[in-house]
């Protein structure tokens, strides 16, 4: 499923076309290990400063034990949308190597882990809608987590669902069209676009 966006200054891969971060899921799809596991391996595959690898992923299913404690640290704001998502997935980064030295590059390298993954989720047709509203020291209690790791973000992940059965506020949010600023407010340097 697309969604509508402003035109696009230069041809993109038909994944990174249609990925975009809906808050409707599919409220009766079940997700499994399996499912997932191409979207683990893209992300097992991303690059990573010094070959550190310094993600982990804390992946709860609806109606399990961990979805209940990810969907407890969520602002109130992402709780009505997301505990309705087949899966919620808690994005570590470890903030500090085994050595006890800080490893300043540990978000960045998650963040190319995510985007892998949601990449490799996009193009098996699952959605995956990001959130930084949640309480990260809470979560980390909860899941039990190590002082040198952190959760970074969260990510709901499914299929789409129906907007109407979002609060109406959302229901307005996820009708906009997806905007990007232009490449000329985000690049320079000797590349110049119009």
């Amino acid at each position: 499923m697309s969604h509508d966006h402003d035109p696009h200054e230069f041809s993109l891969a038909p994944a990174l076309e249609n990925r975009w971060s809906p808050r409707a899921f599919s409220r009766t799809e079940v997700l499994d290990s399996t499912v997932l596991g191409s979207a683990f391996e893209a992300a097992r595959w991303a690059p990573s400063s010094g070959n550190s690898q310094p993600w982990s992923f804390v992946v709860g299913f609806r109606g399990d034990e961990t979805f209940g404690k990810i969907v407890a640290s969520l602002a109130s704001g992402n709780q009505v949308w997301a505990e309705h998502a087949a899966a919620l997935v808690a994005n570590v980064a470890a903030v500090v190597d085994a050595e006890g030295n800080p490893q300043s590059h540990a978000i960045y390298d998650l963040g190319q882990a995510v985007a892998h993954f949601t990449i490799q989720a996009t193009t098996d047709g699952l959605m995956v809608h990001q959130m930084g509203g949640f309480d990260a020291q809470m979560l980390g209690k909860e899941l039990m987590l190590s002082s040198s790791q952190r959760v970074v973000t969260v990510m709901a992940v499914g299929s789409a669902g129906n907007p109407a059965d979002l609060p109406e506020k959302l229901q307005e949010r996820e009708a906009r069209p997806r905007t990007r600023k232009p490449l000329s407010d985000i690049v320079e340097g000797s590349a110049r676009y119009a």
